[in-house]
């Protein structure tokens, strides 16, 4: 908290909308903090973001013309089916050491 108001005072006068939205919703941004400091990284980073739209991107780039707006979503649809699939056997860094915390976290809010 005292980090975002050094930040506030910092940019307030040049962001003013920014600086009040993040002000509003300071909790639902931090709420990241809440979790394992293992995992943190994971849940902030929007590298897996990224990297989707760049596997999309350049699976479309490869086809010269697509005969329509469906072929386009269904080459959109089986790359991320295809990303899922890969991603789903693979343990991210971190998790591991992480997962009491994180069992332990969903617990608490659903039980068992």
């Amino acid at each position: 908290i005292r980090e975002f108001e050094a930040f506030k005072e910092a940019w307030k006068e040049r962001y003013p909308k920014i600086v009040s939205s993040w002000e509003e919703n300071l909790s639902t941004l931090l709420s990241f903090m809440d979790y394992p400091s293992e995992i943190r990284y994971a849940i902030y980073t929007t590298n897996w973001m990224e990297r989707t739209n760049k596997e999309i991107r350049k699976r479309l780039k490869t086809m010269n013309s697509l005969t329509s707006i469906e072929a386009a979503e269904k080459i959109v649809y089986l790359t991320i089916v295809d990303m899922n699939d890969k991603w789903t056997e693979r343990i991210s860094t971190g998790f591991a050491k992480a997962k009491p915390s994180i069992l332990q976290k969903f617990e608490e809010k659903y039980g068992k």
